[in-house]
């Protein structure tokens, strides 16, 4: 396992660095390099990790780029996604992809914050935290976010990978599980990922109580910063991390062809 001491606080290119480190904390099973596109395919489950992402200079023809992307993903019979940010180059990728019908969808935005500012959580609160990810969790996932079944496999897959320092996090509350996350923790940044809340359970502060634990325990690990992604869609998430001091560094969407 890899965790950098080096806190990397003020990246010179934020929107490729995040984006590096959300790639690092959610690996797609097969990842094809084509051209300085990142092409990840994970059987179908989330948008993150079945998709094109554009990060870096292309130098192929750009009609010609799409349809290899467009090739891999129709031969698994899956639907063609494009992971979009400010930073994809080409720069007129979305333009493109619009034109060729390509529809927008998940936009979400991508926020940061300084850890220095960040309280202590409530040490009355059980939470458990566990490097190895487990049955209890992955079933409890599933439970509290409705995942079909036939994903189980291919979940264990993506989180099982992850190799920068990890830990999966239940929350209990009367003596049952009452919230869950992941957090990431890589080159002074800790991610934050998979927040969830039994739905009987909400409006009692505890997804705050967990979202504190997991930075708590990401500046055990070396970070000074946090950044997450939630979907504009999601407004309790949305101000639930404003009330953290969550702020947004950028936007992302997908362009997709069924």
């Amino acid at each position: 396992m890899v965790n950098y001491p080096i806190p990397l606080s003020q990246p010179e290119n934020p929107i490729r660095f995040l984006e590096e480190l959300s790639l690092n904390a959610w690996p797609a099973p097969q990842t094809i390099y084509d051209d300085g596109w990142v092409v990840r395919f994970g059987e179908g489950y989330t948008r993150r990790a079945n998709s094109v992402n554009p990060l870096y200079p292309t130098y192929s023809n750009l009609d010609g780029h799409i349809r290899r992307c467009e090739h891999w993903y129709r031969a698994r019979k899956q639907d063609v996604v494009f992971k979009m940010t400010p930073l994809v180059l080409p720069k007129d990728l979305d333009k493109v992809l619009t034109r060729q019908g390509y529809k927008e969808e998940a936009v979400s935005s991508v926020q940061t914050v300084d850890l220095s500012q960040i309280p202590a959580p409530d040490s009355s609160q059980k939470v458990v935290l566990t490097h190895e990810l487990s049955d209890e969790w992955l079933d409890l996932f599933c439970q509290l976010r409705g995942i079909d079944k036939k994903y189980t496999g291919i979940m264990r897959q993506i989180k099982s990978r992850i190799a920068p320092a990890r830990t999966f996090a239940i929350l209990y509350a009367d003596q049952k599980p009452a919230a869950m996350g992941l957090a990431v923790a890589e080159r002074g940044y800790v991610g934050l990922f998979d927040i969830t809340t039994h739905e009987d359970m909400r409006n009692r502060g505890l997804g705050e109580q967990l979202t504190l634990s997991l930075l708590q325990w990401g500046k055990a690990n070396g970070a000074t910063h946090s950044y997450l992604q939630v979907m504009n869609a999601n407004p309790p998430a949305l101000r639930l991390y404003e009330k953290l001091g969550y702020r947004e560094v950028y936007q992302y969407w997908y362009r997709v062809k069924s």
